[in-house]
């Protein structure tokens, strides 16, 4: 697993970190050339890029399953419930509030808000944090174990309150999650978020014919924006995709 060093602020804001990837383009190529021969000469390099484009308008999504993306994500509720609905190929770990005591508050505020309604969730979110702290302390004062009382504050907690999550995807996994999330039908939060890990991705330089065969990018490598992109050659069993 190659690591790769990114991060950003997360109070306020979602934030993706691409931890490490394994494999990339070749990796896709020599999987689908084990069905003949898996020796990579120079002609076979110099047609990878069509191999994968074929491969990918095909359906044959087999090969793109032999690589991994790894990322660490930290969004609000509503974006996390979005990442936890895809499971195939997918592999999710999240801190828990169950388990461990809330100690950072950290918060995400929608972006295209004006200042009026921002100051006054803002003082929401603050208020339902300050519950949370405030009712465990008491509860564990009042005799219940501090597991309990862990356990049932998180109550307070709304939507907007961020969780952090280890969440490893297959590359044809990858693909699917981006069919549903990097789409103009999307939730604003969770398009932003499938946005950032698409980037991350593309400056790995691994895997740029395996994303231009999805039609992520276009011939010159740039991301193409979600009203723009075609997804009737999907790696999938169904050309219907519903977005929850």
């Amino acid at each position: 697993m190659t690591p790769v060093k990114s991060s950003e602020s997360v109070q306020g804001f979602n934030s993706v970190e691409l931890l490490g990837y394994y494999g990339g383009d070749e990796t896709h190529a020599l999987s689908a050339w084990t069905s003949t021969s898996r020796d990579l000469t120079d002609e076979k390099r110099n047609r990878m890029g069509k191999l994968l484009h074929d491969l990918a308008s095909a359906g044959h999504a087999t090969p793109f399953e032999k690589s991994s993306l790894h990322f660490l994500i930290t969004s609000d509720v509503a974006s996390h419930i979005h990442l936890i609905k895809h499971r195939v190929g997918v592999s999710v770990n999240a801190e828990s509030a169950r388990y461990k005591e809330l100690k950072d508050d950290k918060f995400y505020i929608p972006v295209d808000w004006d200042e009026e309604e921002r100051s006054s969730y803002v003082g929401f979110m603050e208020d339902a944090l300050k519950c949370y702290h405030q009712t465990l302390e008491r509860l564990v004062a009042k005799g219940m174990s501090r597991k309990r009382a862990k356990e049932s504050a998180r109550f307070y907690l709304p939507y907007g309150n961020q969780i952090t999550a280890d969440v490893m995807f297959n590359f044809k996994s990858f693909t699917h999650f981006m069919g549903l999330r990097y789409s103009e039908h999307a939730q604003l939060e969770v398009r932003e978020l499938a946005l950032k890990m698409l980037q991350q991705v593309l400056l790995t330089g691994k895997f740029n014919m395996s994303l231009s065969a999805f039609k992520y990018i276009d011939v010159n490598g740039v991301i193409v924006p979600p009203g723009k992109l075609l997804f009737s050659n999907f790696t999938c069993n169904t050309n219907i995709f519903f977005v929850i």
